[in-house]
């Protein structure tokens, strides 16, 4: 595959943090960039202010809501009525909560939006993916992975609720997944591949502002200072997910993240996942569990 080939990215989550920068980047670098998300208004607002970072930019909306998964259904249907897909950058996701709350459907909200609408915007999206010579899915990770495990007998945490072990599992779902679709992608004989990216720590308040979307608020200069010797802006977090999306010498399988100590900052590289994130039988019920509850199963 050219390193130069104009690609087609469908960007979750892009109208702020993480998202937005990968978007703008990625128009930067010459890609046709769709911006997947719930709110319309704010939508409008991110692509407005790529173009005006990006003169010339190739940016349109989508609107898309994966904590409701009939919007997905709809949403992935605009976006292949509207052409092909080379690559999905399945960004977007829910960030803590302090009491339990659900998605439209009724899943928990963060397993249920970072998880459970991916899987499903992953299987509405595959067939067109599949007609792409780049055919790429990239999964957003995290550094949580390793500090908890999936407990599919109560996937939802009805029994018990705790908003930062809700978010790792579901960062250790999107995972498991990401690992597990691509072992399928490539016993299958697909083009298709599956790769997992996560940003380090990566603060808004140390990012580049991009007013109106991204107004970093400064913590005190001497704060700053010492954030930046372990931590790094959003649009530095952002360089490892572009580069596991349109970098032709990344592999399926594979795990990228800043290259620094702890994978906290530094320049994209492949970085090691922990040995849970790779249990077969885990992935396996995983995947089980989620075409059930999704009503969707990702065709190869």
């Amino acid at each position: 595959m050219p390193a130069d080939r104009r690609l087609r990215v469908v960007v979750t989550g892009a109208t702020a943090g993480l998202g937005y920068f990968a978007a703008e980047r990625l128009a930067a670098l010459g890609h046709q960039v769709v911006l997947a998300a719930r709110s319309p208004e704010r939508a409008v607002r991110a692509a407005d202010t790529v173009r005006d970072r990006v003169p010339g930019a190739d940016v349109s909306t989508v609107d898309l809501d994966l904590a409701d998964l009939s919007s997905v259904r709809s949403g992935a249907d605009a976006l292949t009525a509207a052409g092909g897909v080379d690559a999905l950058l399945a960004n977007a996701g829910v960030v803590g909560s302090r009491r339990r709350q659900t998605t439209a459907d009724g899943f928990e909200l963060q397993f249920g939006t970072n998880h459970l609408g991916h899987f499903a915007l992953v299987s509405h999206l595959l067939p067109a993916l599949s007609e792409s010579p780049w055919g790429r899915v990239v999964h957003l990770g995290s550094i949580s992975h390793r500090f908890v495990r999936l407990d599919l007998d109560d996937p939802m945490m009805v029994s018990s609720y705790s908003g930062a072990v809700a978010y790792a599992r579901s960062k250790l779902a999107v995972m498991t997944f990401g690992l597990e679709l691509d072992r399928r992608l490539r016993a299958a004989g697909s083009s298709v591949s599956s790769v997992i990216a996560h940003p380090g720590l990566s603060w808004e308040s140390l990012s580049d502002p991009r007013p109106p979307v991204v107004e970093p608020r400064r913590p005190p200069a001497v704060v700053t200072s010492a954030m930046h010797a372990f931590s790094q802006g959003k649009e530095a977090g952002a360089e490892p997910l572009v580069h596991a999306t349109v970098d032709p010498g990344v592999q399926g399988g594979e795990y990228w993240g800043p290259s620094g100590w702890f994978q906290l900052t530094g320049p994209p590289a492949v970085v090691p996942t922990k040995k849970h994130a790779r249990d077969r039988a885990s992935a396996e019920r995983l995947w089980a569990v989620s075409a059930d509850l999704t009503h969707t199963d990702p065709v190869l």
